[in-house]
């Protein structure tokens, strides 16, 4: 099953940018997914499990580098996305 996950990380530090595009690129990073990224949020399409594997792994590691964060998460099953 396909799901788009709309992602907002708030570091909680006057240093904020930094954390943000770092999640960012670890995103990237992941094959099998599509990462488009606005100025309020990012938006994650792929398939369920690849998608929240991959959650799982950058939001524990954000959360091992800092020591106050926030993520907003939404989540849409059978998104109907065409980004081309």
């Amino acid at each position: 099953m396909k799901v788009a996950v709309d992602i907002s990380l708030y570091p909680l530090d006057a240093d904020f940018i930094p954390p943000i595009k770092d999640v960012i690129a670890r995103l990237n990073a992941h094959e099998g997914l599509d990462v488009w990224t606005n100025a309020m949020s990012t938006q994650i399409v792929g398939e369920f499990d690849a998608v929240m594997s991959t959650l799982r792994d950058e939001i524990g590691a954000t959360f091992e580098q800092l020591p106050k964060a926030v993520f907003a998460i939404k989540i849409l099953n059978n998104p109907m996305l065409d980004r081309d």
